[in-house]
């Protein structure tokens, strides 16, 4: 009997899309994507309405007094915007400003803005992210004085309010944009994605941290996420941001048609190139290593590289398991997406939970500290080397500073938590475990790789 309850147990799951039980690595097929126009992808991203409900533009300037809009030069409403926003026009003559995909997908990097770059600096911890006694309070306002405000910007309050008592982060400069999904889909209905202000599905209470992935990897990519479960067209996973204010599926359609024109856009983005000298012979040295120790997971590099598309299973990699067991431990989540909208027509998606990671491409990687999927190490040197990992580190998040030579954020290693601002690796999720294939190395041999991967 148990073992057949083992064996139906073990065929839902593949039903369903689960996958990764074995211990050895699987490599990802790839998926048509559909691809547009690179320069019209631009525009949309920066300038288009993919999250069409927001905050009034009179009382948007109230509350941001202090932003450099040259960071990104743009024109009409939006030339005095600043880069994380889109000012969008309304049916009724206003303006309101709507967070665009740069608030996670951006970063000024020593004083330009690198878009592509995960944001590190963000901030959900409590009285940072959206508050939902603000945002009750501009409802209240707005509906009272200003009743065609309020039309345009009544969605964007409502959800807002809803979702950000949930939407807390212990710890500054990880990305909540897995719980954010989670929050959404739980009050939208899955075939017309209509808002109910009660959830439909139960609340995962396991607050997941990651650090937001690099855009210019996805061209390497068959799947998308850090577990490697996005699979099949990547724009309905691109267009995500849309649930956040949709109506129903009818405007998603709208925001659909677009995604092949922004994702050519991501494409066509390169990794910043280091800026410093390198060491040649040294690089050249870490390049051997490298090949021999760790191009079998994360490919080779240069006119003939080949990234071989790998998910590491968990017992492997070793890393914290947070992110990839609560697709397990809160299936709702991935049922209601494999259920969806998302699923349907002739460029569907589908969500294939694993029990382990993607060994991701890695160029780059000397400008996307902190490390790990969920910004637990904060430096190239000390992901190599396991016993140089900080339990608890802090940053200047004020005036940020970058370690150049070997890469990585300059950090204070901590006595002990407490501050939003101290990186706690005792918290569920926030584990800085795993990847231990450096620790195999010699100092030298760590040294070498490191100036190899500055190449990248």
């Amino acid at each position: 009997m148990k073992k057949t309850l083992i064996l139906f147990t073990t065929l839902a799951l593949m039903a369903f899309g689960y996958i990764g039980f074995t211990g050895d690595p699987v490599r990802i097929p790839a998926s048509r994507q559909r691809l547009g126009n690179p320069k019209k992808g631009f525009e949309y991203l920066v300038y288009g309405d993919y999250v069409r409900s927001g905050i009034p533009l009179n009382l948007f300037r109230m509350g941001f007094t202090k932003y450099d809009s040259s960071l990104l030069p743009r024109t009409g409403i939006n030339a005095n915007i600043p880069y994380e926003f889109n000012a969008l026009p309304t049916a009724k003559g206003g303006v309101i400003v709507a967070p665009n995909c740069l608030q996670c997908h951006a970063m000024p990097f020593d004083g330009k803005l690198v878009i592509g770059l995960g944001n590190a600096n963000i901030d959900f911890t409590p009285g940072r992210g959206i508050n939902a006694a603000s945002m009750s309070m501009m409802e209240r306002m707005l509906k009272n004085n200003f009743p065609q405000d309020y039309e345009a910007a009544k969605t964007f309050l409502n959800v807002s309010r809803t979702i950000a008592p949930d939407l807390v982060a212990d710890v500054r400069g990880v990305n909540l944009a897995d719980h954010l999904a989670a929050l959404l889909v739980a009050h939208r209905d899955p075939q017309t994605f209509r808002w109910s202000d009660t959830p439909m599905l139960a609340k995962n209470h396991a607050v997941v941290p990651t650090d937001t992935p690099p855009w210019w990897l996805l061209k390497k990519k068959n799947a998308m996420f850090y577990n490697g479960f996005g699979r099949g067209d990547f724009g309905r996973f691109l267009m995500a941001s849309n649930l956040l204010t949709t109506g129903d599926t009818l405007e998603s359609r709208d925001v659909d048609a677009h995604m092949p024109d922004l994702l050519a856009y991501l494409y066509s983005l390169e990794a910043p190139k280091y800026p410093n000298a390198i060491d040649k012979p040294l690089a050249a040295k870490g390049k051997q290593v490298f090949e021999k120790s760790c191009a079998s997971c994360h490919g080779t590099y240069g006119p003939n590289g080949k990234y071989p598309n790998l998910l590491i299973p968990g017992a492997t990699i070793q890393t914290d398991s947070l992110l990839y067991s609560s697709n397990y431990s809160t299936p709702q989540f991935v049922n209601w997406f494999n259920r969806s909208w998302f699923r349907t027509g002739d460029h569907p998606a589908v969500l294939a939970p694993f029990n382990g990671y993607v060994a991701p491409p890695l160029d780059g990687i000397w400008i996307t500290a902190p490390y790990l999927h969920n910004g637990s190490v904060p430096s190239l040197d000390a992901l190599l080397n396991s016993s140089t990992r900080p339990r608890y580190w802090s940053r200047d998040f004020k005036k940020p500073q970058y370690n150049y030579g070997s890469p990585g954020w300059v950090y204070k290693a901590e006595t002990a938590a407490g501050k939003t601002t101290i990186y706690n690796t005792d918290l569920p999720g926030y584990s800085n475990r795993g990847h231990y294939f450096g620790d195999a190395l010699s100092n030298d041999q760590r040294k070498a790789v490191i100036e190899y991967l500055k190449t990248l």
